[in-house]
């Protein structure tokens, strides 16, 4: 996988001689990410900067491990070839980290967007307090980032994706009910050492499909773990909303006079197309903690994967229940794509594992309630990156920042 940078033309004009090396540096750094292998001379002739400053920016990109020579590029033309310089597979790189309910990971990706570590475990965080669950993170972290050690590879800041809101103040979860979760100040918890930023989970599984698979520069990321999260992307940016608290679809009322929710309203999204109520309608509730031991004493089948054998085994409560939950879905996103005229919808996450059986009742609600505009059943597409994205996401998330910025790193 390749993440795929921005222009390399940071927006703004530098203010400064400095401010103009910044600016040259992100150029070069952003041409050589979105067309390396690339000689000096391509770069020069791409980015309109002289030879002399392509030279000078590569040796000091080169110097801080953000490039590397792969040696002589063939250009085709008379003379000796220049050498081909490309983003380093060594170096500077981006730690993600993962709080779920039921699980925590930890995800290293150098600067080309490869994944190069990647950690889940089982972990009962719910049942945790906030600083235990965290330690235990710091404690994955720790052992990611000297797997990454072994490979040339230093992450220089951190990313922890949780399912809940993370409002304007940096480092703070304001309400993680799954969780138990509510107005944590998880910067000031971390025992770790790297620099902590926190992000929503859904938020982080968008970003990872706009960088990694882009199906769209405006769509409609949804996702779900154990509850249900939405992300909107317009123009190739994350929408976050005026307080960074956009995209609870799964607070989106189906029904108006329906099942209470632990929201405190009523007919929720989530209490007909989350984990729980599709387990519940499945027939499957009093399984969930079985399978919850077999799969964190080793075994490799939890409750998504139960879900989707019995479907292709076609048992009818199951497929049943996930038609109904597809028809929830279909009904919260037909609001969605009325409202915002997304170009797609990507569905992700645990969803993305159950697409076969959920689409079908998706796409007919959609046709059915999006009638004042053409609609294509066809951008209703699932995630290929599925539960992997919040955390890929994560990681993603400082490698963006460098590669948009790379004299951050040293100034």
């Amino acid at each position: 996988m390749r993440v795929r940078p921005g222009s390399g033309r940071p927006a703004g004009r530098p203010a400064s001689q400095q401010g103009m090396r910044q600016h040259n540096l992100a150029l070069v750094m952003g041409t050589v990410a979105a067309d390396g292998p690339v000689s000096r001379a391509a770069v020069a002739g791409r980015t309109g900067l002289t030879r002399a400053a392509v030279s000078s920016l590569v040796d000091e990109l080169l110097a801080g491990g953000l490039l590397t020579e792969l040696g002589p590029a063939s250009n085709g033309r008379v003379g000796r070839p220049g050498s081909a310089l490309a983003v380093s597979e060594r170096g500077p790189a981006g730690l993600g980290l993962e709080v779920g309910v039921e699980h925590l990971g930890a995800c290293v990706t150098d600067l080309r967007g490869e994944v190069r570590v990647w950690t889940r475990v089982e972990s009962a965080n719910a049942a945790l307090t906030p600083a235990e669950a965290l330690t235990r993170l710091s404690a994955l972290a720790d052992d990611a980032t000297r797997q990454a050690a072994s490979l040339g590879l230093r992450p220089v800041a951190a990313v922890v994706a949780v399912p809940g809101l993370v409002g304007d103040a940096p480092g703070r979860v304001d309400h993680a009910p799954n969780l138990g979760w509510h107005d944590v100040a998880v910067s000031e918890l971390w025992p770790g050492e790297l620099p902590l930023r926190v992000e929503n989970e859904a938020n982080l599984g968008a970003l990872a499909e706009l960088w990694a698979h882009p199906v769209a520069a405006d769509f409609v990321h949804v996702s779900a773990e154990s509850g249900i999260g939405a992300a909107l992307v317009v123009g190739g940016r994350l929408f976050s909303g005026a307080r960074g608290l956009a995209g609870e679809l799964g607070h989106m009322p189906v029904h108006p006079d329906g099942h209470p929710c632990t929201c405190g309203a009523r007919g929720c999204l989530e209490q007909y197309a989350g984990k729980s109520a599709v387990l519940r309608m499945a027939g499957l509730a009093a399984d969930a903690g079985s399978l919850a031991q077999r799969e964190a004493s080793g075994g490799r089948c939890d409750v998504i994967e139960a879900l989707a054998v019995r479907a292709g085994e076609g048992e009818p409560l199951v497929l049943d229940a996930l038609q109904r939950a597809g028809t929830a879905l279909g009904t919260a996103l037909a609001g969605a794509v009325n409202l915002l005229d997304p170009a797609a919808v990507v569905l992700g996450g645990a969803y993305a594992e159950l697409g076969t059986w959920l689409l079908p009742s998706m796409r007919r609600e959609l046709a059915e309630r999006v009638t004042v505009r053409s609609w294509d059943p066809g951008a209703l597409t699932v995630s290929e990156l599925g539960r992997r994205g919040p955390l890929l996401g994560a990681a993603l998330v400082t490698v963006r920042a460098i590669l948009e910025d790379p004299a951050a790193l040293w100034s």
